[in-house]
């Protein structure tokens, strides 16, 4: 047995114990329930509380939220290609339990979530998030749970205990991006359902090299004021090849690892809330190197390799105008700020900026906007062939403006737009020489120039 696999048996050995052990131990607070009653127009959700289930089932810490997102875009000036396509949809279904309002022991939360997307053939292969040229996808909601299309997967699934008002162990499967709340923001965060589409003002992009969306995983939570909300710590080890489509530790080994520690807290500049996080991961598997030699290929049969991967990142969100302290709504700035080893993750450098915004407008208290910039600092792969070096790629930059329609507190509309920078100059066409060794060549080039992306997303909760 692997030192890895004696680490996860004991980990869960030490749950169960404290299971056994929680009815003697203060538990964190739970999230707030949600409001489900109420007539179709003001309710949270489109099926409401079920006769009075759901608040029930809330009330004893169990919570079943739903949600639909399908999205439509349209690339109307520039990149590889021109054109509207309707992107599919993603599903999502997230329950949670709380054990102590459950009726069973204190401190012990259990987290999991369904996913699925549809996404047509057609879409699939020419996706819009291809046709930019970006290295960012402009429609993040069609990743998940996978980028296979027409799939339904568990992405998480992982049981947490508080050993005492302050200290938690959690393990199982986890979005990270939800799951574990990885790179929390205010104003930018989330799969591309409720605010910005782009990947990258949703998420530092640094560390999706180091950390997969789903992956298996063990931890530790510390709230050093007991509030969650206040301020966290978690310290994780994870697998580093884990997907929302696989289950089981028979891919955890040694040499396989992902490290990640991440801590946030809530600030009161001017009196006003904000927040400041601050993470770092760490990976050892083996990559493969963004500087090639074609006399390594060809001599081996194989690309060069790199082994490790680390990142570290910093995020801040700040209200700078806040009717109603810690309610959600109001106006203020966001940051991003990340540095990785620049190889193997080829994304040396990433910052994002911009300003977001909730319940502006009088009587529109659900509405929500958000304007947002990035750019990405490339340390150029390159191809070192026997006459040339060949750079394959530049630095990318991205704007986003979008504005939720709440049409009700359960269906949002979206406008969106994007203008992201392609990755490369030029797209290539290669065609093959006629005759037995039907040898490549480049048919046609083309530039490619910064595309205008126009889109349309519909958000639904049930």
């Amino acid at each position: 047995m692997t030192p890895l696999k004696r680490f996860a048996n004991t980990a869960t050995l030490l749950l169960l114990l404290t299971i056994s052990l929680g009815a003697n131990l203060s538990a964190a607070d739970a999230p707030p329930v949600k409001p489900y009653s109420g007539d179709l127009w003001a309710r949270s959700t489109l099926t409401g509380d079920w006769d009075g289930l759901r608040n029930e089932l809330a009330s004893r810490g169990v919570t079943i939220d739903m949600s639909l997102t399908q999205a439509a875009q349209g690339i109307v000036h520039g990149g590889k290609d021109t054109g509207w396509q309707y992107g599919g949809g993603r599903g999502d279904i997230i329950l949670n339990v709380d054990t102590q309002k459950l009726g069973l022991w204190p401190g012990g939360f259990l987290n999991v979530e369904a996913e699925g997307n549809f996404i047509p053939d057609d879409t699939l292969r020419k996706s819009i998030n291809g046709k930019t040229g970006a290295l960012m996808p402009v429609n993040s909601n069609q990743l998940y749970p996978t980028t296979a299309g027409d799939n339904f997967n568990l992405p998480a699934l992982h049981f947490t205990q508080f050993l005492s008002p302050y200290f938690g162990l959690s393990i199982g499967k986890f979005a990270t991006i939800t799951s574990t709340s990885g790179d929390m923001n205010d104003f930018a965060h989330g799969k591309g359902d409720t605010q910005f589409m782009n990947g990258a003002l949703n998420l530092n992009p640094l560390i999706t090299v180091t950390m997969p969306y789903s992956t298996l995983g063990t931890g530790v939570i510390v709230l050093p004021t007991k509030d969650p909300q206040a301020a966290i710590v978690s310290l994780f080890v994870m697998s580093s090849t884990g997907k929302a489509s696989t289950s089981g530790f028979d891919d955890l080994n040694d040499d396989n690892l992902t490290f990640a520690g991440e801590g946030r807290v809530r600030t009161d500049f001017f009196g006003l809330t904000g927040h400041q996080l601050l993470g770092a991961t760490y990976s050892n598997r083996k990559f493969t190197s963004i500087d090639q030699s074609a006399r390594f290929i060809f001599e081996n049969g194989a690309f060069e390799e790199e082994k490790g991967s680390w990142n570290v990142y910093y995020n801040f969100d700040q209200y700078l105008y806040e009717p109603k302290k810690a309610s959600g709504e109001g106006i203020g700035v966001f940051g991003r700020f990340g540095v990785s080893d620049g190889d193997p993750n080829f994304m040396h450098y990433f910052y994002s900026l911009g300003i977001g915004g909730k319940g502006m407008i009088p009587a529109r208290g659900h509405d929500r906007f958000g304007l947002g910039f990035y750019y990405i600092d490339v340390k150029n792969p390159t191809l070192r062939g026997l006459f040339q070096t060949r750079k394959l790629l530049r630095d990318g930059y991205g704007f986003e403006a979008f504005y939720n329609v709440a049409i009700t507190p359960w269906l949002q509309l979206t406008p969106d737009i994007q203008i992201v920078r392609g990755a490369q100059k030029e797209q290539f066409t290669i065609g093959t020489l006629p005759g037995p060794l039907g040898l490549p060549f480049i048919a046609s080039r083309k530039s490619i120039h910064t595309a205008t992306v126009l889109g349309l997303r519909l958000n639904m909760l049930f």
